[in-house]
This record gives C-alpha cells, sequence and structure tokens, in this order.
C-alpha cells in the first residue's frame, strides 16, 4: 500500500520527481512567450539561445538558464 506524502509537494509543472532533460526547454518556451508578451525583449534573446542551444546540441550557458528558469519568480 502506498501512503500519501501530504507535506511534500513538488514544483509547479512537475509531473514526476525524474529527471527531464527537456524541462529547461519547455521553460524557455513558456517564458519566450511570456516575454514576447511583455516586449521583454533582453529576455526573449536568452530564450532564444537557450532553444538554439538545444536544437544544436550544445548546453546553454549558466546564465541563460539562470534567467530562463527565475523568470517567473
Amino acid at each position: 500500500m502506498n501512503v500519501p506524502s501530504f507535506g511534500a509537494r513538488k514544483r509547479p509543472g512537475m509531473v514526476s520527481d525524474e529527471p527531464n532533460p527537456d524541462q529547461p526547454l519547455d521553460a524557455a518556451w513558456m517564458v519566450l512567450e511570456a516575454a514576447n508578451d511583455l516586449g521583454d525583449h533582453a529576455t526573449v534573446e536568452i530564450c532564444r539561445r537557450v532553444i538554439d542551444a538545444n536544437l544544436n546540441g550544445r548546453p546553454a550557458s549558466p546564465f541563460d538558464l539562470h534567467v530562463v528558469t527565475e523568470y517567473f519568480r
């Protein structure tokens, strides 16, 4: 029998605790849309760099990933 863990909360948007290599890419697309709607041109460029790096098989810069992951906080 599985015991529910009432005190444990998952981060919003996470379905499981397993690592997901596409998570930064998914976040970059969401932030890109929001930044574009807000006219935040600098963040749009950062999101494009993260997406381009992923599509080209390169790691994104730590700074760009930080901006993307912390955008909605």
